[in-house]
């Protein structure tokens, strides 16, 4: 039984589906940018009626309102794998999956061209956020799906046999290193990400696997393809 990534789906759901019925996985991860209009479990439920379990990183089309955010953050919160490592049990196996949500920005922090970040933590940024323009006492809600370093720093402190994210690694035309860095500390032995809506197989600067998905891609994966 495998772990189905599946692509930017940007409202669209049914190759998910499709793809579920055909291969009966235990574990779906969605790759950002749902692009929510509804709440996750009301999209979802044909999935989640069959016991699977679902997890969801934040791509940049997934914080537009304050109704997208509650959509996937108040509605299902469980399957948030940002900044976390998740064992998937299968029954062959299990795979370690790592899930960083997002994109860099220059306003925060934009790592290709080796720029140094503006901020490390969203409490620096909250510190210097005039009270009005703060959203729910925090960051404005146009950062709430923006990279802090301390994601990175979160991230590197854990392990995982699959790194997914919504930005790409370096071997992307507009990928980064940062991200190639920290599968490297983590051990990862897969990428798999979204954003770039690019079907490829690639390698990190560190000869690691790279799997980038179109949008509503099914990508399948096994222990033992790993």
């Amino acid at each position: 039984m495998p772990v189905l990534f599946y692509g930017d789906p940007h409202r669209n759901f049914d190759p998910l589906f499709e793809a579920v019925s055909r291969h009966q996985p235990e574990h779906v991860v969605i790759l950002g940018d749902l692009d929510l209009q509804r709440p996750f479990r009301e999209v979802l439920a044909p999935v989640l009626a069959q016991g699977i379990a679902c997890w969801w990183i934040l791509g940049n089309h997934d914080c537009t309102d304050a109704a997208q955010y509650d959509f996937l953050f108040e509605d299902y919160p469980e399957g948030n794998l940002g900044n976390r490592a998740v064992e998937m049990v299968c029954r062959d196996g299990s795979i370690t999956v790592a899930g960083l949500g997002g994109i860099y920005r220059g306003r925060v922090w934009y790592p290709i061209g080796h720029k140094s970040p503006v901020f490390k933590t969203r409490e620096d940024m909250v510190a210097l956020t005039r009270p009005h323009v703060r959203w729910r006492k925090g960051v404005p809600l146009r950062q709430r799906d923006t990279i802090f370093p301390e994601d990175h720093e979160i991230l590197a402190g854990q392990s995982c046999d699959v790194l997914v994210s919504h930005e790409a690694p370096s071997c992307h035309e507009y990928g980064t290193l940062e991200i190639d860095r920290l599968g490297l500390k983590m051990g990862a032995r897969l990428f798999v990400h979204g954003h770039m809506h690019h079907s490829y197989l690639g390698k990190t600067a560190y000869g690691t696997p790279v799997r980038g998905l179109d949008g509503a891609e099914v990508f399948l994966l096994s222990p033992a393809d790993l």
